[in-house]
């Protein structure tokens, strides 16, 4: 199938921005927990009508410091409760939201300050305020810095107090469906990153659809989300955008070292996160049973979850001897794993990366059904997603509602719909290469089956074409080999090479443990260990079961493992860990060319 399309569930306002949702929570559902944020160690609710007193004073602080109607504002925080009030505060104000993930350098803090012509910035900490002040005498446009720690908030509700409610009312309805909400940069895993210009109208097309698909999973006053996603991502700002609009509850957690303590405090009915937590879930798991000697157990339940939700597929469904057996470890097992995500939610919406089948079926077979989805900044997010009663394991699921998904020829990706962006801010040839004939060109591969679903089989840009001429994508690989809880990231080499070799890192978590269990020295640096025959003979294993998903040609024939990760820090991953390929085949030359050296 060449192209797809769903109808819309969702009626875009013309006339009305995303301020119109906080304001109708607060009529329509005054005393319902919207939000609920952390206070001395537990969880406080913030009702529709708190919350909206509380944007509106902080937006009359940004009035009254002199922001107007399309001025660009931005946000460099990690994800907490005044994230999200201040988004909605600059948008009542008329402004337009920047987001700087947390992580960003200078460098990365200058360019899109200065591109964007951002006039203020809130940050978090004393960390975040000195790079900008490092960089601040080359912005001349930002007039204003204030820091969350230090009372940013209270501040802005200080400084508004003669603004009156009449002029905020005023500001909020200033943006109509069609004008900017906010300015995503890119990731940039080549190059500098470009501004994807998001209206109020995408995020109503979006989130609205999103909403009306999965509205069993939106059930004002019951449902909840934790949200965990830096809000500097598109999609931490869909849920952000989603759960107002619904209206759910939303909580925020900034530290995710703390994570399963949260989860089970908050008890979410709904989780969205990135395949690695779900990865790290099953993979922290299966190494207590085998640390308590359980192993075998585990394994066979994990069997059990994979073939009962495969079962599910079936005219038949499970057998009689498979639902018992299902039961049983749901009592032993699944209920505890269940626990660890916080015991209530019955789904996930996951993204960024594929989950692979095996953990798909594994965590469906558990009662967590993961729904998987695509997207980009470019397409506020989903632009394809499971639906929760029709659920395709494997694929990431049928157009948003109201948009449309197209093969091109060559395979790529093409977008059409209300929801994508308007275009690169300040960049008109990008904006003309990417949005041609009014299809937006995803640079990503990818088919449809006959009932619409998308399967994204890799990125245009990383084909690899070996000296042999067969095209590799490696995302099909490098995905089944990064699911091993040794490898913490795997990145496949070989374009005009003999055959297709891959550079492996190691899980700093894991690692320790396998060491341990294995009888290796505690505390061995990996730069010794790299050479272990036991840990290769571990990471081939890995390797053999990622070359079981493509054909010989594509398979990887020998491996590197690197005595040192990947990171932001490094310059190696961007702030929403993709790989910056350019930059590792330049640094790790040396260890390429040692895969190659003797055959």
């Amino acid at each position: 199938m060449r192209e797809f399309s769903l109808p819309a569930l969702y009626e875009v306002p013309a006339d009305g921005n995303l301020t119109d949702l906080i304001r109708r929570n607060a009529a329509q559902h005054p005393d319902v927990p919207v939000l609920a944020r952390k206070r001395d160690g537990g969880w406080q609710d913030v009702t529709a009508r708190q919350f909206l007193a509380e944007v509106h004073a902080a937006a009359k602080g940004l009035i009254a410091s002199g922001v107007e109607p399309g001025d660009r504002v931005a946000l460099m925080s990690r994800t907490r409760y005044e994230w999200t009030l201040l988004d909605f505060a600059i948008w009542s104000a008329g402004g337009v939201t920047v987001p700087v993930y947390e992580t960003s350098s200078a460098e990365q803090v200058e360019w899109i300050l200065s591109d964007s012509g951002a006039v203020a910035c809130v940050v978090e900490t004393t960390v975040h305020e000195d790079v900008v002040e490092s960089v601040r005498e080359r912005l001349p446009r930002l007039k204003h810095l204030w820091r969350i720690d230090a009372g940013a908030v209270e501040t802005l509700a200080s400084s508004g107090s003669d603004v009156s409610d009449a002029e905020v009312d005023e500001r909020s309805t200033i943006a109509d469906a069609d004008t900017p909400a906010t300015i995503v940069y890119t990731s940039g895993t080549t190059g500098r990153p470009k501004g994807c210009v998001l209206t109020h109208r995408s995020f109503f097309a979006e989130c609205g659809n999103v909403v009306a698909r999965l509205t069993p999973l939106f059930r004002t006053g019951e449902s909840s989300v934790l949200l965990f996603l830096p809000l500097a991502h598109v999609l931490g700002r869909l849920v952000e955008v989603a759960c107002v609009m619904a209206p759910i509850k939303l909580g925020h957690v900034s530290d995710v070292k703390n994570l399963t303590d949260e989860l089970a405090s908050f008890r979410p009915s709904l989780v969205l996160s990135v395949p690695r937590v779900f990865e790290k879930v099953y993979n922290s798991a299966r190494a207590q049973a085998r640390s308590g000697g359980k192993e075998k157990i585990f394994d066979k339940a994990a069997d059990t979850a994979i073939e009962y939700s495969r079962a599910l597929d079936t005219p038949n469904g499970p057998g009689f001897a498979l639902r018992l057996r299902h039961k049983v470890f749901d009592r032993l097992v699944y209920g505890k794993l269940r626990g660890v995500l916080g015991g209530r939610a019955t789904h996930a919406i996951s993204g960024g990366a594929p989950l692979g089948e095996r953990l798909g079926h594994f965590y469906r077979g558990i009662g967590f059904t993961v729904l998987e989805g695509y997207g980009l900044t470019e397409s506020c997010a989903a632009t394809a997603f499971n639906p929760w009663d029709r659920t395709k394991i494997g694929t990431v699921g049928q157009p948003l509602p109201g948009s449309v998904v197209r093969i091109a020829d060559d395979g790529e990706v093409l977008l059409h719909g209300e929801h994508l962006f308007t275009g690169y801010w300040n960049n008109e040839r990008a904006t003309a290469e990417a949005l041609e004939d009014g299809w937006f060109h995803t640079g990503d591969i990818g088919t449809l089956d006959e009932d619409g679903y998308l399967t994204i089989t890799g990125r245009k840009k990383e084909i690899i074409v070996t000296a042999g001429g067969k095209n590799v994508a490696p995302a099909v690989i490098e995905d089944r080999i990064r699911a091993h809880a040794l490898v913490a990231e795997c990145m496949v080499v070989g374009d005009g090479r003999p055959f297709v070799g891959a550079l492996v890192t190691l899980d700093e978590e894991f690692l320790p443990r396998w060491a341990e269990q294995h009888g290796k020295p505690a505390g061995t640096p990996v730069a010794e260990l790299r050479t272990d025959p036991d840990l290769l003979a571990e990471v081939q294993r890995a390797v053999d079961d990622g070359n079981a998903a493509v054909s010989h040609a594509e398979a990887v024939k020998k491996f590197r493992i690197l005595p040192t990760q990947f990171s932001e820090e490094s310059g190696h991953l961007t702030p929403s860990l993709k790989l910056k390929r350019n930059i590792v085949l330049r640094d790790f030359a040396d260890e390429i060319e040692a895969i190659y050296a003797s055959r």
